[in-house]
Protein backbone atom coordinates (compact mmCIF):
# COMPACT_ATOMS: atom_id res chain seq x y z
CA UNK A 1 0.00 0.00 0.00
CA UNK A 2 1.43 3.84 -0.65
CA UNK A 3 1.33 5.36 2.41
CA UNK A 4 1.24 8.08 1.05
CA UNK A 5 -2.09 7.56 -0.69
CA UNK A 6 -4.37 6.91 1.85
CA UNK A 7 -2.94 6.16 5.60
CA UNK A 8 -1.17 9.43 5.65
CA UNK A 9 -4.04 11.17 4.50
CA UNK A 10 -6.17 9.54 7.57
CA UNK A 11 -2.66 10.83 9.43
CA UNK A 12 -2.96 13.95 8.57
CA UNK A 13 -6.65 14.35 9.32
CA UNK A 14 -6.42 12.88 12.50
CA UNK A 15 -3.80 16.04 13.19
CA UNK A 16 -6.88 18.66 12.93
CA UNK A 17 -9.55 15.83 13.72
CA UNK A 18 -8.90 14.91 16.82
CA UNK A 19 -9.80 18.83 17.61
CA UNK A 20 -13.69 17.51 16.04
CA UNK A 21 -16.08 15.80 18.03
CA UNK A 22 -15.81 12.90 15.74
CA UNK A 23 -12.11 12.48 14.07
CA UNK A 24 -11.41 9.77 11.58
CA UNK A 25 -10.44 7.77 14.01
CA UNK A 26 -12.99 8.38 16.88
CA UNK A 27 -10.52 9.69 19.13
CA UNK A 28 -11.26 13.35 20.89
CA UNK A 29 -9.41 15.65 21.97
CA UNK A 30 -10.58 16.03 25.52
CA UNK A 31 -11.04 11.92 26.08
CA UNK A 32 -8.76 10.01 23.78
CA UNK A 33 -10.01 6.65 23.06
CA UNK A 34 -12.77 7.09 25.62
CA UNK A 35 -15.93 7.37 24.35
CA UNK A 36 -17.19 11.07 24.92
CA UNK A 37 -20.28 11.67 27.35
CA UNK A 38 -21.75 7.80 27.26
CA UNK A 39 -25.02 7.78 27.42
CA UNK A 40 -26.37 6.57 31.04
CA UNK A 41 -29.77 5.17 29.78
CA UNK A 42 -30.92 2.80 26.75
CA UNK A 43 -34.29 3.39 25.37
CA UNK A 44 -37.14 2.48 27.66
CA UNK A 45 -37.75 -0.34 24.89
CA UNK A 46 -34.53 -1.84 26.81
CA UNK A 47 -35.47 -1.38 30.40
CA UNK A 48 -35.31 -4.86 31.27
CA UNK A 49 -31.58 -5.24 30.07
CA UNK A 50 -31.01 -2.21 32.47
CA UNK A 51 -32.86 -3.50 35.18
CA UNK A 52 -30.95 -6.99 35.80
CA UNK A 53 -27.26 -5.12 34.43
CA UNK A 54 -27.36 -2.69 37.17
CA UNK A 55 -27.91 -5.20 39.68
CA UNK A 56 -25.63 -7.61 38.58
CA UNK A 57 -23.14 -7.48 42.19
CA UNK A 58 -26.25 -8.80 44.14
CA UNK A 59 -27.89 -10.97 41.79
CA UNK A 60 -24.23 -13.41 41.42
CA UNK A 61 -24.47 -13.14 45.09
CA UNK A 62 -27.80 -14.06 45.54
CA UNK A 63 -27.23 -16.60 42.83
CA UNK A 64 -30.19 -15.40 41.18
CA UNK A 65 -28.47 -13.86 38.35
CA UNK A 66 -28.94 -16.67 35.70
CA UNK A 67 -32.42 -16.95 36.60
CA UNK A 68 -33.29 -13.49 35.80
CA UNK A 69 -31.47 -13.78 32.45
CA UNK A 70 -33.62 -16.95 31.87
CA UNK A 71 -36.78 -14.78 32.45
CA UNK A 72 -35.55 -11.79 30.50
CA UNK A 73 -37.62 -10.88 27.59
CA UNK A 74 -36.10 -11.62 24.00
CA UNK A 75 -35.39 -7.77 22.77
CA UNK A 76 -34.60 -6.85 19.46
CA UNK A 77 -31.36 -4.76 19.13
CA UNK A 78 -33.03 -3.43 15.78
CA UNK A 79 -34.31 0.01 17.88
CA UNK A 80 -30.75 1.43 19.41
CA UNK A 81 -29.94 3.91 16.34
CA UNK A 82 -26.66 5.66 16.91
CA UNK A 83 -23.14 4.40 18.01
CA UNK A 84 -23.93 5.14 21.98
CA UNK A 85 -27.17 3.49 22.07
CA UNK A 86 -24.97 0.74 20.70
CA UNK A 87 -21.93 0.82 22.79
CA UNK A 88 -23.98 1.03 25.84
CA UNK A 89 -26.10 -2.01 25.16
CA UNK A 90 -22.67 -3.66 24.59
CA UNK A 91 -21.56 -2.84 27.72
CA UNK A 92 -24.40 -4.01 28.98
CA UNK A 93 -25.16 -7.45 27.92
CA UNK A 94 -21.17 -7.95 27.90
CA UNK A 95 -21.33 -7.05 31.87
CA UNK A 96 -24.55 -9.88 31.96
CA UNK A 97 -22.94 -12.57 30.09
CA UNK A 98 -19.91 -12.30 32.21
CA UNK A 99 -21.91 -12.69 35.20
CA UNK A 100 -24.09 -15.42 33.88
CA UNK A 101 -21.11 -17.37 32.80
CA UNK A 102 -19.07 -17.05 35.68
CA UNK A 103 -22.07 -16.19 38.70
CA UNK A 104 -20.83 -20.11 40.17
CA UNK A 105 -17.09 -19.72 39.96
CA UNK A 106 -15.02 -21.92 37.73
CA UNK A 107 -17.04 -25.31 39.22
CA UNK A 108 -20.26 -25.15 37.90
CA UNK A 109 -19.62 -22.94 34.68
CA UNK A 110 -22.06 -23.37 31.62
CA UNK A 111 -22.11 -24.38 27.95
CA UNK A 112 -24.31 -22.28 26.59
CA UNK A 113 -25.76 -18.48 26.81
CA UNK A 114 -29.23 -18.31 26.32
CA UNK A 115 -30.82 -16.71 23.12
CA UNK A 116 -32.40 -14.17 24.62
CA UNK A 117 -28.58 -12.77 25.61
CA UNK A 118 -26.87 -14.00 22.85
CA UNK A 119 -28.63 -12.99 20.14
CA UNK A 120 -28.32 -9.32 20.91
CA UNK A 121 -25.42 -9.41 21.86
CA UNK A 122 -23.98 -10.73 18.91
CA UNK A 123 -26.45 -8.39 16.97
CA UNK A 124 -24.51 -5.30 18.64
CA UNK A 125 -21.23 -6.87 18.35
CA UNK A 126 -21.53 -7.25 14.55
CA UNK A 127 -22.73 -3.53 14.07
CA UNK A 128 -19.88 -1.98 16.48
CA UNK A 129 -17.55 -4.66 15.23
CA UNK A 130 -16.50 -5.85 18.38
CA UNK A 131 -16.26 -9.50 20.20
CA UNK A 132 -19.40 -11.03 22.11
CA UNK A 133 -17.77 -10.54 25.26
CA UNK A 134 -16.57 -7.74 28.04
CA UNK A 135 -13.72 -5.97 26.41
CA UNK A 136 -11.55 -3.11 27.65
CA UNK A 137 -13.65 -0.70 25.45
CA UNK A 138 -16.82 -1.80 27.36
CA UNK A 139 -15.43 -1.94 31.02
CA UNK A 140 -13.19 1.05 30.86
CA UNK A 141 -13.68 3.61 27.43
CA UNK A 142 -17.68 3.13 27.68
CA UNK A 143 -18.72 2.51 31.42
CA UNK A 144 -17.74 6.37 32.88
CA UNK A 145 -20.17 9.43 33.97
CA UNK A 146 -18.96 12.85 35.66
CA UNK A 147 -20.86 13.35 38.97
CA UNK A 148 -20.12 17.14 38.10
CA UNK A 149 -20.46 17.56 34.15
CA UNK A 150 -17.52 20.21 34.26
CA UNK A 151 -15.92 18.65 36.72
CA UNK A 152 -12.25 17.41 35.65
CA UNK A 153 -11.59 13.97 35.51
CA UNK A 154 -11.09 12.47 38.89
CA UNK A 155 -11.60 9.58 40.91
CA UNK A 156 -13.78 12.10 43.57
CA UNK A 157 -16.04 12.91 40.06
CA UNK A 158 -16.38 9.90 38.21
CA UNK A 159 -18.81 6.69 38.41
CA UNK A 160 -18.87 3.53 37.07
CA UNK A 161 -22.89 3.15 34.95
CA UNK A 162 -22.22 -0.54 35.16
CA UNK A 163 -20.47 -3.10 38.01
CA UNK A 164 -19.18 -6.28 38.29
CA UNK A 165 -19.02 -8.25 41.63
CA UNK A 166 -16.08 -6.76 43.79
CA UNK A 167 -17.23 -3.73 45.81
CA UNK A 168 -14.96 -0.65 45.62
CA UNK A 169 -12.45 -2.05 44.19
CA UNK A 170 -14.26 -3.06 41.16
CA UNK A 171 -14.58 0.59 40.71
CA UNK A 172 -11.18 1.24 41.48
CA UNK A 173 -9.76 -0.93 38.84
CA UNK A 174 -12.19 0.55 35.91
CA UNK A 175 -11.61 4.08 37.13
CA UNK A 176 -8.22 4.37 37.97
CA UNK A 177 -7.73 2.31 34.27
CA UNK A 178 -9.55 5.11 32.93
CA UNK A 179 -7.43 7.79 34.03
CA UNK A 180 -4.56 5.80 32.42
CA UNK A 181 -6.27 6.51 29.31
CA UNK A 182 -6.81 10.06 30.19
CA UNK A 183 -3.54 10.91 31.07
CA UNK A 184 -2.36 9.67 27.58
CA UNK A 185 -4.64 12.14 25.74
CA UNK A 186 -1.58 14.44 25.36
CA UNK A 187 0.53 11.70 23.39
CA UNK A 188 -2.36 10.81 21.28
CA UNK A 189 -2.42 14.72 19.98
CA UNK A 190 1.55 14.61 19.13
CA UNK A 191 1.98 11.29 17.59
CA UNK A 192 0.39 13.00 14.27
CA UNK A 193 2.64 15.71 15.30
CA UNK A 194 5.64 13.61 15.10
CA UNK A 195 4.78 12.02 12.03
CA UNK A 196 3.90 14.96 9.91
CA UNK A 197 7.15 16.39 11.10
CA UNK A 198 9.00 13.16 9.87
CA UNK A 199 7.18 13.39 6.57
CA UNK A 200 8.93 17.37 6.23
CA UNK A 201 11.95 16.75 7.77
CA UNK A 202 11.11 18.96 10.68
CA UNK A 203 13.42 18.35 13.38
CA UNK A 204 12.17 20.78 16.18
CA UNK A 205 8.64 20.07 15.80
CA UNK A 206 9.60 16.35 16.49
CA UNK A 207 11.76 16.77 18.95
CA UNK A 208 9.03 19.48 20.87
CA UNK A 209 6.03 16.78 19.98
CA UNK A 210 8.76 13.33 21.57
CA UNK A 211 8.71 15.72 24.49
CA UNK A 212 5.30 16.22 25.03
CA UNK A 213 4.50 12.48 24.70
CA UNK A 214 7.53 11.70 27.02
CA UNK A 215 5.75 13.64 29.64
CA UNK A 216 2.51 12.23 29.12
CA UNK A 217 3.68 8.36 29.20
CA UNK A 218 5.32 9.50 32.87
CA UNK A 219 1.66 10.90 33.73
CA UNK A 220 0.08 7.25 32.89
CA UNK A 221 2.76 5.75 34.69
CA UNK A 222 1.59 8.27 38.09
CA UNK A 223 -2.08 7.17 36.88
CA UNK A 224 -1.30 3.15 37.23
CA UNK A 225 0.10 3.73 40.77
CA UNK A 226 -3.40 4.93 42.03
CA UNK A 227 -4.24 1.06 41.60
CA UNK A 228 -2.36 0.70 44.88
CA UNK A 229 -4.58 2.97 46.62
CA UNK A 230 -8.03 1.78 45.43
CA UNK A 231 -7.27 -1.59 44.58
CA UNK A 232 -7.83 -4.09 47.11
CA UNK A 233 -5.86 -7.53 45.62
CA UNK A 234 -6.84 -9.66 47.71
CA UNK A 235 -10.64 -8.56 45.84
CA UNK A 236 -9.08 -8.37 43.15
CA UNK A 237 -7.40 -11.63 42.74
CA UNK A 238 -10.05 -13.55 44.67
CA UNK A 239 -12.90 -11.69 43.38
CA UNK A 240 -12.89 -9.98 40.40
CA UNK A 241 -10.53 -11.57 38.09
CA UNK A 242 -12.59 -14.78 37.63
CA UNK A 243 -15.28 -11.93 36.12
CA UNK A 244 -12.95 -10.52 33.94
CA UNK A 245 -11.94 -14.12 32.04
CA UNK A 246 -13.43 -15.12 28.49
CA UNK A 247 -13.33 -18.50 27.32
CA UNK A 248 -10.41 -19.05 24.83
CA UNK A 249 -7.23 -20.99 26.44
CA UNK A 250 -8.98 -21.37 29.86
CA UNK A 251 -8.82 -24.46 31.13
CA UNK A 252 -12.38 -23.81 32.90
CA UNK A 253 -14.23 -23.55 29.74
CA UNK A 254 -11.93 -25.59 27.16
CA UNK A 255 -14.59 -26.38 24.83
CA UNK A 256 -15.51 -22.26 25.19
CA UNK A 257 -19.25 -21.15 24.87
CA UNK A 258 -22.27 -21.85 22.28
CA UNK A 259 -24.00 -19.09 21.49
CA UNK A 260 -27.56 -20.24 21.57
CA UNK A 261 -29.62 -18.88 18.29
CA UNK A 262 -26.36 -17.73 16.54
CA UNK A 263 -24.48 -20.84 15.81
CA UNK A 264 -24.64 -24.43 17.46
CA UNK A 265 -20.56 -24.81 17.80
CA UNK A 266 -18.89 -23.11 20.79
CA UNK A 267 -16.70 -20.42 20.22
CA UNK A 268 -13.83 -19.12 22.28
CA UNK A 269 -13.24 -15.39 22.85
CA UNK A 270 -10.52 -13.70 25.04
CA UNK A 271 -11.02 -12.40 28.41
CA UNK A 272 -10.23 -8.56 29.53
CA UNK A 273 -6.61 -7.74 28.71
CA UNK A 274 -4.21 -4.51 29.15
CA UNK A 275 -3.48 -5.42 25.50
CA UNK A 276 -6.74 -4.29 24.00
CA UNK A 277 -5.91 -0.77 24.80
CA UNK A 278 -4.76 1.21 21.81
CA UNK A 279 -2.26 3.07 23.72
CA UNK A 280 0.71 1.00 24.06
CA UNK A 281 0.16 -0.46 20.35
CA UNK A 282 0.19 3.28 19.00
CA UNK A 283 3.29 4.23 20.75
CA UNK A 284 5.11 0.53 19.60
CA UNK A 285 4.40 1.14 16.13
CA UNK A 286 5.54 5.27 16.46
CA UNK A 287 8.49 4.04 18.24
CA UNK A 288 9.55 1.04 16.34
CA UNK A 289 9.38 -1.41 18.64
CA UNK A 290 9.51 -4.90 17.13
CA UNK A 291 7.74 -7.76 19.25
CA UNK A 292 9.31 -11.79 18.73
CA UNK A 293 6.68 -14.04 17.07
CA UNK A 294 5.17 -15.30 20.43
CA UNK A 295 4.12 -12.01 21.81
CA UNK A 296 2.85 -10.15 18.63
CA UNK A 297 0.89 -12.89 18.17
CA UNK A 298 -1.00 -12.18 21.07
CA UNK A 299 -0.64 -8.19 20.88
CA UNK A 300 -1.95 -7.98 17.56
CA UNK A 301 -5.25 -10.98 18.06
CA UNK A 302 -5.45 -8.13 20.71
CA UNK A 303 -6.22 -5.74 18.07
CA UNK A 304 -9.70 -7.39 17.44
CA UNK A 305 -11.01 -6.62 20.88
CA UNK A 306 -10.59 -2.65 20.07
CA UNK A 307 -13.25 -0.75 17.97
CA UNK A 308 -11.93 -0.69 14.30
CA UNK A 309 -11.77 2.79 13.65
CA UNK A 310 -9.07 2.66 17.20
CA UNK A 311 -7.34 -0.54 15.11
CA UNK A 312 -7.36 1.38 12.05
CA UNK A 313 -5.20 4.23 13.80
CA UNK A 314 -2.59 1.92 14.79
CA UNK A 315 -2.30 0.53 11.89
CA UNK A 316 -1.97 3.60 9.55
CA UNK A 317 0.74 4.76 12.49
CA UNK A 318 2.61 1.25 11.12
CA UNK A 319 2.44 2.74 7.39
CA UNK A 320 4.22 5.62 8.21
CA UNK A 321 8.19 6.65 7.65
CA UNK A 322 10.14 5.25 10.44
CA UNK A 323 10.62 7.92 13.51
CA UNK A 324 13.59 5.42 14.70
CA UNK A 325 15.17 6.03 10.63
CA UNK A 326 14.70 9.49 11.01
CA UNK A 327 16.05 9.50 14.19
CA UNK A 328 19.44 7.84 13.30
CA UNK A 329 19.69 9.94 9.80
CA UNK A 330 19.87 13.42 11.14
CA UNK A 331 22.36 14.83 12.71
CA UNK A 332 20.86 15.86 16.06
CA UNK A 333 21.94 15.08 19.80
CA UNK A 334 18.56 16.80 20.92
CA UNK A 335 16.43 14.54 18.28
CA UNK A 336 18.20 11.47 19.94
CA UNK A 337 17.99 12.29 23.45
CA UNK A 338 14.33 12.97 22.97
CA UNK A 339 13.67 10.06 21.34
CA UNK A 340 15.58 7.70 23.81
CA UNK A 341 13.58 9.87 26.41
CA UNK A 342 10.23 8.85 24.95
CA UNK A 343 11.37 4.71 24.55
CA UNK A 344 13.07 5.11 28.38
CA UNK A 345 9.32 6.30 29.89
CA UNK A 346 7.22 3.20 27.92
CA UNK A 347 10.01 0.67 29.33
CA UNK A 348 9.28 2.13 32.91
CA UNK A 349 5.35 2.25 32.21
CA UNK A 350 6.32 -1.39 31.11
CA UNK A 351 7.91 -2.22 34.26
CA UNK A 352 5.84 -0.67 36.50
CA UNK A 353 2.90 -2.90 35.20
CA UNK A 354 5.06 -5.70 35.65
CA UNK A 355 5.14 -4.67 39.24
CA UNK A 356 1.86 -4.29 39.59
CA UNK A 357 0.70 -7.89 38.49
CA UNK A 358 3.38 -9.32 40.77
CA UNK A 359 1.38 -7.65 43.70
CA UNK A 360 -2.13 -8.40 42.34
CA UNK A 361 -1.52 -11.69 40.34
CA UNK A 362 1.85 -13.29 41.58
CA UNK A 363 1.80 -12.62 45.16
CA UNK A 364 -1.69 -13.67 46.36
CA UNK A 365 -1.36 -16.57 43.64
CA UNK A 366 1.29 -17.82 45.99
CA UNK A 367 0.01 -16.94 48.86
CA UNK A 368 -3.53 -19.37 47.69
CA UNK A 369 -0.88 -22.11 47.14
CA UNK A 370 -0.06 -21.93 50.70
CA UNK A 371 -3.03 -21.74 52.27
CA UNK A 372 -4.77 -24.58 49.96
CA UNK A 373 -1.33 -26.66 51.24
CA UNK A 374 -1.87 -26.12 54.68
CA UNK A 375 -5.45 -27.23 54.48
CA UNK A 376 -6.71 -24.82 56.52
CA UNK A 377 -10.20 -23.75 56.82
CA UNK A 378 -10.06 -21.31 54.39
CA UNK A 379 -13.59 -19.73 53.71
CA UNK A 380 -12.47 -16.32 55.17
CA UNK A 381 -9.61 -15.89 53.05
CA UNK A 382 -10.88 -14.05 49.47
CA UNK A 383 -7.71 -15.30 47.67
CA UNK A 384 -8.87 -18.89 47.68
CA UNK A 385 -11.91 -17.86 45.80
CA UNK A 386 -9.84 -16.66 43.25
CA UNK A 387 -9.98 -19.64 40.11
CA UNK A 388 -7.10 -22.26 40.35
CA UNK A 389 -7.24 -22.40 36.36
CA UNK A 390 -6.05 -18.97 36.24
CA UNK A 391 -3.00 -19.12 38.47
CA UNK A 392 -0.72 -18.47 36.17
CA UNK A 393 -2.24 -16.30 33.79
CA UNK A 394 -3.95 -13.62 32.42
CA UNK A 395 -7.55 -12.64 32.31
CA UNK A 396 -6.98 -12.35 28.04
CA UNK A 397 -5.68 -16.09 28.46
CA UNK A 398 -1.37 -15.39 28.13
CA UNK A 399 1.01 -16.62 30.49
CA UNK A 400 1.17 -13.40 31.98
CA UNK A 401 4.35 -12.80 33.81
CA UNK A 402 6.59 -14.17 30.85
CA UNK A 403 4.60 -12.25 28.19
CA UNK A 404 4.96 -8.96 30.27
CA UNK A 405 8.64 -9.50 30.67
CA UNK A 406 9.12 -10.40 27.08
CA UNK A 407 7.27 -7.04 26.00
CA UNK A 408 9.29 -5.44 27.96
CA UNK A 409 12.85 -6.56 27.08
CA UNK A 410 11.72 -5.96 23.69
CA UNK A 411 11.07 -2.20 24.59
CA UNK A 412 14.73 -2.00 25.17
CA UNK A 413 15.38 -3.03 21.63
CA UNK A 414 14.12 0.45 20.40
CA UNK A 415 17.33 2.16 21.80
CA UNK A 416 19.59 3.59 19.54
CA UNK A 417 23.34 2.60 20.21
CA UNK A 418 25.63 4.84 20.35
CA UNK A 419 27.98 4.31 17.10
CA UNK A 420 25.18 4.38 14.75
Amino acid sequence: MNAASHPYRNIRKCCTGLLNKRGPYQVSEDCGFLLKEPLQELPPHYQPWMDIARHIPELVQSHELRSEIYKMPMLSSEFLQNEKELRLAHLVLSMMTMGYVWQEGEKDTVETLPCNLAVPLWNVSQSLGLPPILTHADGVLANWMKKDPEGPFSMENLELLINLPGGDSVRGFFLVTLLVEVAAVPAIKNIPVVINGVRCGDTNAVVQALENISQSIQDMTDALKLMHVYVDPSVFYGIMRIFLSGWKDNPSMPKGLIYEGVQKEPMEYSGGSAAQSSLLHCFDELLGIKHEESSSSFLNRMRDYMPPAHKQLIQDISYQPSLKSFVQQQNCGHLKQTYHLCVSKLLALRNYHITVVSRFITVPAARTRQLRKQSQDLEDETVTRAPIALEERGTGGSGIMNFLKTVRDQTKDAFIPETS
